[in-house]
């Protein structure tokens, strides 16, 4: 799996910026899969619940020091503290919270954008507290690069 994964992205960097975009995360895991790979049973045998397949598979491919999802957050929020600042505080708040529910699971609301549309349905105050930061699309692409970098 290991060079079917570095053939198909390359780098550490690259694979990162594939990861945060869900369409091309999805290929990306789909053209693994399609080869005869599974990353999600690579996370099982490894007994890496607690990790994000980010995590498991930058081991994988380029020897990346793995966190749990639990311990990305905490980095994220440490590293990136000044940036938290600098936003609305409910913006900020928003995003902590999403942060923390990536902590918790991995959420699907990260992946795809019809979970993103059911949040938004049920959680407006964050929509609302995001597009007074700016785009919210692209407010969350950036957190997502930062929790990935952390």
């Amino acid at each position: 799996m290991t060079a079917r994964l570095v053939a198909q992205v390359g780098t550490l960097q690259d694979f990162r910026r594939r990861w945060i975009d869900p369409p091309s995360r999805q290929e990306l895991l789909g053209g693994l899969v399609g080869a005869g790979y599974s990353p999600t049973l690579v996370r099982l045998v490894d007994e890496k619940d607690d990790y994000d397949l980010y995590d498991v598979l930058a081991e994988l491919g380029w020897g990346m020091r793995p966190r749990t999802r639990q311990d990305r957050t905490l980095a994220f929020t440490y590293k990136h503290e000044d940036w938290l600042d600098a936003l609305p505080p409910a913006a900020a708040a928003t995003i902590k919270a999403l942060a923390s529910q990536f902590a918790r699971a991995a959420p699907r609301a990260w992946r795809t954008r019809r979970s993103s549309r059911r949040r938004r349905s049920r959680q407006p105050a964050g929509l609302a507290a995001l597009q007074a930061a700016g785009q919210p699309a692209e407010l969350l692409r950036e957190t997502k690069q930062r929790m990935f970098a952390a």
